[in-house]
């Protein structure tokens, strides 16, 4: 069986690590697995790119900024949101590329910002190869959000999308939803990442009638393991003895990740545990302005964007726990390899986080957007996070339920049966 993966990028984002991480689970099964890009960002044998030519990589470009433009037009010129929303109003024919040419299974991941259109989904599913879309966020069954928020909409139809401002001449999200109506929901096979986000996809009118699974992401625990923490320490040059709360995103000012919250948690944490107050510091990973340095009232330090394995695992292994206090989220890669390295998270109760973090076994599920849980929460792993009994059952949680093996094993019984399905479609 040959699979080709379908991503945005091979490297940036979460979608996109998640799906490499699949193309190598799958090799670890013994399937044949590519993955063909946009942005191809290293000199792996088995990722391949739509840009092909300095002419390939300037259209690719363009078209990106022409849906970035119209999204910033409707948005009547205001940059709130702009990245919140997709259209894929334009994109790349890949419907004869030699590669889906070659492939039995054609698998979707984050296809946004200019890889395929939703008249460029359409003509991979008229090829006759087997389709599999796993679901990253909500994009694939909305108008043109990635996650709603409070919206409901999706769950009959989406217009005036609340992430956009009302236009007099164009409403992006009904237009959209219409062009995706237009895609035949029973040849693809729709996976969620996580529990919540599969039971929200099967809400959706969209999908209505569409065949809609679960598999988790993968992760290999031989890449992601326990280092001595005082090793780990030492390596970034940090305190043997204090307590480190790390708190890492792409975009660490991006409202959605909740640094707001954090902040007032750490606020409450330093009024009601002072005796906590030279003990306690923030580590920082990911893109982030100077002015954050002094947002949070604890001392505070920047790895920066972290792209090596090796230091993720040291940085994650340093911490005393992870703090992830996202409002929306599917299945975090950061908790996953977190826990692979022993260390605890804390997080609220919303998308896919409770079901990666087990209360007060391997980490703290704090309610939703209560800042006062999540201050309680931190305090209670940093009291439990000196137990090898936590930091074991994180390790364990990791292995029994993101096992890469596991997880292939599953994906390829979902592309035996999708083939057999579409086979059958086929000689009706």
């Amino acid at each position: 069986m040959k699979v080709l993966i379908l991503c945005t990028s091979e490297n940036t984002g979460g979608a996109a690590v998640a799906a490499k991480r699949l193309m190598y689970a799958l090799h670890s099964i013994g399937v044949e697995a590519k993955m063909l890009v946009r942005d191809k960002q290293t000199d792996d044998p088995h990722v391949y790119s739509v840009n092909t030519s300095w002419l390939t990589t300037k259209l690719n470009f363009l078209r990106f900024v022409a849906e970035r433009l119209l999204i910033f037009l409707c948005n009547k010129f205001s940059k709130e949101n702009l990245f919140r929303t997709s259209i894929a109003n334009t994109g790349n024919d890949l419907s004869r590329h030699p590669l889906v040419q070659e492939a039995d299974v054609i698998h979707l991941h984050w296809i946004n910002q200019g890889l395929l259109s939703i008249a460029d989904i359409r003509g991979l599913i008229r090829s006759g190869k087997t389709v599999l879309w796993t679901m990253h966020d909500m994009w694939a069954f909305t108008g043109i959000c990635h996650y709603s928020g409070n919206c409901l909409k999706f769950t009959e139809k989406c217009f005036n999308c609340p992430q956009q401002p009302a236009h007099p001449f164009a409403d992006l999200s009904a237009l959209t939803w219409e062009q995706k109506k237009k895609i035949p929901q029973d040849r693809i096979v729709y996976v969620g990442c996580s529990k919540w986000i599969t039971e929200t996809a099967r809400h959706s009118e969209l999908l209505s009638g569409a065949q809609i699974t679960w598999v988790p992401n993968p992760i290999d625990t031989t890449r992601y393991y326990p280092v001595d923490r005082i090793e780990a320490r030492t390596h970034f040059n940090l305190d043997a003895d204090k307590v480190y709360l790390l708190f890492g995103a792409a975009k660490l000012t991006d409202e959605r990740k909740g640094a707001a919250y954090l902040k007032e948690a750490c606020r409450i944490l330093k009024e009601k545990h002072p005796e906590l107050d030279d003990r306690i510091e923030l580590l920082l990973m990911g893109k982030a302005q100077e002015d954050i340095l002094g947002y949070f009232p604890y001392p505070t330090r920047s790895f920066g964007y972290l792209s090596s394995e090796s230091e993720l695992v040291k940085a994650y292994s340093a911490a005393t726990l992870f703090v992830i206090p996202s409002l929306e989220d599917n299945l975090p890669n950061s908790i996953m390899e977190s826990m692979a390295c022993g260390t605890p998270c804390v997080g609220f109760r919303n998308g896919g986080i409770p079901e990666m973090i087990d209360h007060k076994e391997n980490g703290y599920v704090a309610d939703y957007l209560d800042a006062e849980d999540l201050a309680r929460g931190i305090y209670w792993t940093i009291a439990a996070s000196g137990d090898e009994v936590i930091r074991d059952a994180c390790v364990e949680r990791v292995k029994v339920h993101y096992n890469q093996q596991q997880i292939a094993g599953r994906y390829y019984q979902l592309y035996e049966d999708a083939s057999k399905r579409m086979q059958t479609m086929k000689e009706r």
